[in-house]
């Protein structure tokens, strides 16, 4: 049996306890003025060492055996509420320490004494009022903010774009995650407003799961009602391939992973493997293109040599690509001409700030583009910033998208 490393966790542990006990001097300083101050405490620390306690030991499951469950996911989105949420309330604390020690040392210069000027107890009340923005962002996200689907509408303009497709419509979601899924009434929803937009294709590019086919199998009955006048088609992503968990054999992995491709036929999409399909309007054509995952560090499978294939200069070309990297890599300066690429894999990371045009979300720090639409030559990569969720069963800020594109004749 392997032998596992359980220092992480070690780690992990003695930093969320260090939190604690500096947030606890903050905490206590404002429960000074209430009768109820050792309830309070009390009831401070049991919360604290229960949701620590529960992660750890769980998160140890988890590293363990690769498999997720329900009860760990409530438990990792409990701890990570609390968390960021304490962090906020320790670096508020921290400003005013910081004060504090400076004021030490002028005291110590003049008077040759370090000495140090209380805590104000307003400060601590502004961290309170801080640590609660976050928590309440938490507590909304992992409720509702994993199904507030945003309808993101983009126009672009071709001077090549054949005259029949002026006007022409796709939708595009990525990045289902069908395993972490609690409420398939709210996925329902979100099916109804895709065909609500009435697309002339739909395309799915990739991660219909977190690990293992069966996961979709829930949800076939409502994927499978998305409806478009020109088909509806699919990608794999890297989670698609079952790389995150352990398998019994090599042959249990392959079978999984051609259940997985079999029920994207049950769910009506036409699964693009390194090839390419033609979309005729009157007499003439686009061209759409699906590659296997080929992402900068998550497995360089697809062949995109092999999708170009009997394809010219000429044709207009959408390319299905999972991940964002691949564009940069090899498609916005392919001699081929690629017009469009459509991507996921990212989710904005499920938590940042858009407000107008300004977006971030630490993902930026991973990804040159993670999100919406990019432009270089001519050519453009929009990515889609997912429709599901994983790890953090939530979304704060960076909400599940459907991606709706007009193409326009210039």
């Amino acid at each position: 049996m392997r032998k596992r490393n359980y220092l992480p966790l070690l780690i992990l542990a003695s930093i969320s306890l260090l939190l604690d006990w500096y947030v606890y001097k903050g905490v206590i300083i404002l429960s000074q003025i209430s009768e109820y101050k050792n309830i309070v405490a009390w009831i401070y620390w049991l919360i604290s060492i229960f949701v620590l306690s529960g992660f750890i030991f769980l998160l140890s499951k988890v590293i363990a055996s690769r498999k997720f469950t329900a009860v760990f996911n409530i438990t990792f989105n409990s701890y990570l509420t609390l968390f960021v949420s304490k962090l906020v309330f320790a670096m508020v604390l921290f400003a005013q320490d910081i004060y504090r020690f400076f004021a030490g040392l002028v005291h110590f210069f003049y008077f040759n004494a370090f000495i140090t000027p209380d805590r104000i107890v307003w400060v601590n009340y502004l961290a309170l009022f801080m640590a609660l923005i976050p928590f309440f962002s938490f507590l909304f996200g992992v409720t509702l903010g994993k199904y507030n689907y945003k309808i993101r509408r983009t126009i672009l303009h071709f001077k090549d774009l054949p005259d029949e497709f002026d006007r022409f419509t796709l939708v595009q979601i990525s990045d289902v995650h069908s395993g972490s899924f609690d409420k398939p009434e709210e996925v329902k929803k979100g099916v109804k407003l895709i065909n609500s937009l009435k697309p002339d294709i739909f395309v799915f590019t990739g991660d219909l799961v977190n690990n293992t086919a069966d996961e979709i199998v829930p949800y076939i009955q409502i994927f499978n009602k998305i409806k478009s006048s020109q088909g509806n088609f699919s990608i794999l992503g890297n989670h698609d391939y079952g790389d995150y968990i352990g398998w019994k054999s090599p042959a249990e992995k392959i079978k999984n992973l051609e259940n997985l491709k079999k029920y994207h036929a049950d769910l009506g999409f036409r699964l693009l493997l390194d090839e390419n399909v033609r979309i005729k309007k009157g007499d003439q054509s686009i061209t759409l293109l699906g590659v296997e995952n080929w992402g900068k560090g998550f497995g360089e499978r697809g062949d995109l040599k092999k999708a170009l294939n009997n394809l010219t200069t000429s044709d207009f070309k959408i390319l299905l690509s999972h991940d964002p990297s691949h564009w940069d890599e090899q498609v916005k300066n392919n001699h081929s001409k690629i017009h469009l690429t459509l991507s996921g894999h990212t989710h904005g990371m499920q938590f940042g700030i858009e407000i107008g045009s300004f977006k971030w979300s630490p993902v930026k720090y991973r990804y040159k583009n993670w999100a919406g639409l990019a432009e270089e030559n001519g050519r453009f990569l929009y990515v889609n910033r997912g429709f599901g969720f994983l790890g953090f069963a939530g979304r704060i800020g960076i909400w599940p998208e459907i991606t709706h594109i007009t193409f326009r004749k210039k």
